[in-house]
């Protein structure tokens, strides 16, 4: 008895330490319609950066304050910004001055088309008339020579009659046959129309003289002509200079819209000094300090939404054909592993990974694995990024 009583008690004692691994130390088995998981707690944080340069002027979080969508976290010096504001705007002055310039010198030149357009039509009547005018006094002048010279003509033979008389009645008279008296009437007549010859001639010439100066008056009638197509040469000039001042314009005006769009992209600058939240969360880590100077994408603070963190996990290949998007889990934590949060399937892996990274043999492709995303319906703040945690993914 005293033989069996070892046996007996070494037989006692793996009972217990069964009972004891079963009871208290043994995994138990996954209840059914459940596959467990175990990762980490994750989160999609928001790196917030500068979207201009320059030196930080404050920074209104730290690390772990809550903030609101739309809260001021920092501000930037805007010293370079108001420069390129009135930069901009100095050359906006500048470009509408040059097209109030241009559009008075376009209205002066316009008047100045319009006079030269009126005295143009105005010198061309004036320029025929004068013509037509002086053709009429050559008309009439030529009339009075063509009448002057019918007369000289009519007063012409008449002297040469005079003359033949003249010296008809002086070889009469000294033959006796006509008295002296006779002879000294012939004498004077010839005398009378030698004069009016003469008087005849001088008419013919005078009025030579007026068809000449008639003549000439055409001349420089005609001449006067001209002067429209000087004056027109004048009005096109004055054209050209409006079609320049209207270029002037189109520039000034071109300049001026590109500074206004200078000015906008200025004033949005100034808009992107104030750095805001861009939806509620915590502050992660905070990266830059007051006074630095920082370019254009660089992090000021990290931001991470915990109402909206899920566990990152792995499903056995083997599994994951069971898995869909949407499906119902729970997540528990490790500082409280009895009350479980509620969760869905936000995402399933596209892709599968293996365990260990790197598998050469048949026997370890067995460790396949699929990453899924298990998004807390209500975290309340318990859950934070960098947690271990496990789940259950409910498949029936």
């Amino acid at each position: 008895m005293q033989k069996l009583r070892p046996l007996i008690l070494i037989i006692f004692l793996g009972v217990i330490g069964f009972l004891i691994w079963y009871f208290v130390l043994r995994t138990p088995p996954p209840p059914k319609g459940i596959i467990q998981v175990a990762g980490r707690i994750e989160g999609d944080d928001a790196k917030v950066a500068a979207k201009t340069n320059g030196r930080i002027k404050e920074i209104n979080v730290r690390e772990g304050d809550q903030v609101k969508a739309g809260q001021i976290i920092a501000v930037i010096d805007g010293e370079q910004i108001k420069a390129r504001e009135d930069q901009a705007k100095a050359a906006i002055d500048q470009a509408e001055a040059r097209v109030t310039r241009a559009q008075q010198q376009i209205a002066v030149l316009q008047a100045q088309e319009e006079q030269s357009a009126l005295g143009i039509n105005q010198s061309r009547l004036d320029a025929q008339g004068r013509v037509n005018q002086a053709e009429a006094q050559v008309a009439t002048a030529e009339a009075q020579v063509a009448a002057a010279e019918s007369q000289l003509a009519q007063v012409e033979a008449n002297y040469n009659q005079a003359k033949w008389d003249a010296e008809k009645y002086s070889k009469l008279e000294e033959q006796g046959d006509v008295s002296e008296r006779t002879s000294k009437q012939a004498k004077n007549t010839l005398a009378a129309q030698e004069a009016a010859v003469r008087s005849a001639r001088k008419q013919v010439d005078v009025a030579r003289k007026q068809v000449d100066v008639a003549r000439a008056n055409v001349t420089s009638a005609k001449a006067m002509l001209a002067n429209p197509a000087i004056r027109t040469a004048q009005t096109k000039a004055v054209a050209k200079q409006i079609e320049q001042a209207q270029t002037d314009i189109t520039a000034a005006q071109a300049e001026a819209e590109r500074s206004r769009a200078a000015l906008r992209e200025a004033e949005a600058a100034r808009k992107d000094l104030t750095i805001t939240s861009p939806f509620d969360g915590t502050v992660a880590t905070r990266t830059a300090e007051p006074g630095e100077v920082v370019t254009q994408g660089s992090t000021i603070i990290t931001l991470v939404n915990l109402n909206q963190v899920y566990l990152r996990a792995f499903v056995p290949e083997g599994e994951i054909g069971k898995v869909r998007v949407g499906q119902r889990a729970k997540v528990y934590l490790d500082s409280n592993p009895k009350q479980p949060f509620e969760a869905t399937v936000s995402r399933i892996d596209p892709e599968a990974s293996f365990t260990p990274e790197n598998t050469y043999f048949r026997d370890d492709r067995v460790k396949q694995v699929v990453g899924v995303k298990l998004l807390l319906t209500n975290p309340q703040g318990y859950a934070k990024p960098g947690m271990p945690a496990d789940g259950e993914i409910v498949i029936e």
